[in-house]
């Protein structure tokens, strides 16, 4: 069962959610956020049609999403967003950024396969430039399953009470694009 929560920042919420840059450390100019409406489906084949539209980086669980639903563990989820980079933007390289996603991700941009990612809580990039066209479609697969005990899950149950939380499934952290030259540092890491 979920449960409505809102705060008055979620009741006033407009236009791209979480737009700032997302690693301070490390801010480019060549930023494009791609936080928003994006084209949802659930089910294990990749969907011939998207009839829902989910707000990234909202997970479907919560109220924002606009979801509103927990998916039988193991449903994959399916994301779908088209987006043409603006005139200039490729200076090199671009990488496609995702902040976080439950529990298994995979990622096509224009059906190429660009890889896979393991872990809810880790960000995750991949270098897309050899796949990009004037337009393109970036298309995510997630995968949540907490009877599976391999990957971390937090204090999320499928049974609320006491100090378990409602799950959380798919993404959930912002994406973003950028672009870098052919040569560039990849993570700053500042302990």
């Amino acid at each position: 069962m979920l449960h409505e929560l809102s705060t008055i920042h979620g009741e006033n919420l407009t236009g791209t959610p979480w737009s700032v840059y997302p690693r301070p450390q490390l801010k480019r100019d060549s930023y494009l956020n791609l936080n928003g409406p994006w084209d949802f489906a659930a089910g294990k084949d990749k969907p011939e049609t998207f009839e829902r539209t989910i707000l990234v980086p909202f997970c479907p669980e919560s109220m924002l999403s606009g979801i509103r639903e927990h998916f039988a563990e193991g449903t994959p989820l399916w994301y779908r967003r088209k987006v043409g980079p603006p005139e200039g933007f490729n200076r090199g390289r671009v990488i496609l950024h995702i902040g976080a996603a439950d529990q298994q991700a995979q990622v096509w941009v224009n059906g190429r396969k660009m890889g896979t990612h393991e872990g809810g809580y880790d960000a995750f990039s991949f270098d897309i430039t050899d796949a990009l066209q004037e337009e393109n479609e970036i298309l995510i697969r997630c995968t949540d399953d907490l009877r599976n005990q391999v990957y971390p899950y937090g204090k999320q149950t499928m049974t609320r009470g006491g100090m378990w939380y409602t799950p959380v499934s798919g993404i959930w952290q912002t994406v973003w694009m950028e672009s870098v030259p052919e040569h560039y540092i990849e993570k700053l890491d500042i302990r």
